[in-house]
């Protein structure tokens, strides 16, 4: 396994923060993924910064708030060195636990970015999200009400996530983009048909979330049935009955791969998100999640790894042999907009 001395550091956006060249997706930390052992995930947490990670991403959606609470003191206590990003726009409900909604409306916007200050314990947050897009909202309405809280000095840098290329110029236009969040990987290359192209032309940083395709990369996991009750990749389509199949023997091509570098199959995988970089000429800053010191260590070590370009050329081909979407409901991606 390939092991990484203290990360680079890149910029993400034209005037946008500084950051360690991977970042690290905290979601899994309070749900989604399974059980969890709280001090393991807080002892990855200073992992991670002492190896070079700067970026530390959530959102006020990630345990109905706990994620932002659970991460705060750490944030707090190294707040010179962490480039904290969070997000508002998906929408939950206490009485009914299977709802999300989406509001990007601007009195919706004060509220929520009022809220996770006060979870976080912060005075600004780094980089703000809009989590997801509504096409009800004009986006002018939803950028210019961002744009608002950082006059305010509530928020530094504005972020999108799910946007199409059309929709990242639009916002562009009313306040600058320094990064956007979008699922890319071995496994969902969809983003590559208009938002990296937008990024790339706009000076835009580039932030892939679930770039170990939530796990499934990493060889781990066979289908499904290896989740525990409340994971919710139990009912992703990627994992469940002949995709899982059929998925698995590409994992079984980048394995092999993997064998032949002498790393792990997460490592190939991590190093060709790297490489994207050069390919489309803008900054990428993945953001992978775990919940462990080990599996940290692994993922960092990626970021020093070349791939020839015998080994891009083989798994370029995999995506499109992918079955299954990433989501059971694809409506709140913006795959649906392109």
């Amino acid at each position: 396994m390939t092991q990484s001395p203290t990360l680079s550091t890149v910029q993400l956006g034209t005037g946008g923060p500084f950051v360690g060249v991977q970042g690290l997706g905290c979601m899994g930390m309070s749900e989604f993924y399974g059980p969890t052992d709280t001090a393991e995930a807080l002892a990855t947490l200073d992992a991670a910064l002492e190896a070079g990670v700067t970026l530390f991403d959530t959102a006020d959606v990630y345990g109905a708030g706990h994620n932002e609470e659970l991460i705060g003191p750490f944030v707090r206590a190294n707040r010179d060195r962490v480039v904290l990003a969070t997000k508002f726009a998906i929408e939950r409900k206490a009485e009914d636990p299977h709802y999300r909604g989406v509001r990007n409306d601007p009195a919706y916007i004060r509220t929520a970015v009022d809220a996770s200050l006060r979870r976080l314990g912060i005075e600004t947050i780094d980089l703000y999200y809009m989590h997801r897009r509504d096409p009800k909202v004009p986006l002018a309405d939803s950028v210019g009400a961002m744009a608002e809280l950082v006059r305010a000095g509530k928020v530094r840098h504005l972020g999108l996530s799910e946007v199409t290329g059309a929709e990242l110029r639009e916002a562009h236009a009313v306040h600058p983009i320094a990064a956007v969040q979008q699922e890319w990987s071995l496994f969902s290359r969809d983003v590559e048909q208009s938002v990296v192209g937008a990024a790339a032309e706009l000076g835009v940083g580039f932030v892939p979330y679930s770039p170990l395709g939530r796990g499934f990369l990493t060889g781990s996991f066979a289908s499904a049935e290896n989740f525990a009750e409340g994971d919710i990749r139990r009912h992703q389509p990627r994992f469940n009955g002949d995709n899982a199949a059929a998925n698995g023997e590409l994992i079984a091509r980048i394995q092999r791969i993997a064998a032949e570098r002498e790393v792990t199959a997460a490592q190939i995988a991590l190093a060709w998100v790297h490489q994207r970089a050069e390919v489309h000429e803008l900054t990428v800053v993945p953001i992978p999640g775990t919940r462990k010191r080990s599996r940290l260590a692994e993922n960092t070590g990626a970021a020093a790894l070349r791939l020839s370009a015998a080994d891009l050329a083989a798994l370029d081909a995999l995506a499109d042999q992918v079955a299954g979407t990433r989501y059971p409901d694809m409506n709140f991606t913006a795959t649906v907009r392109e």
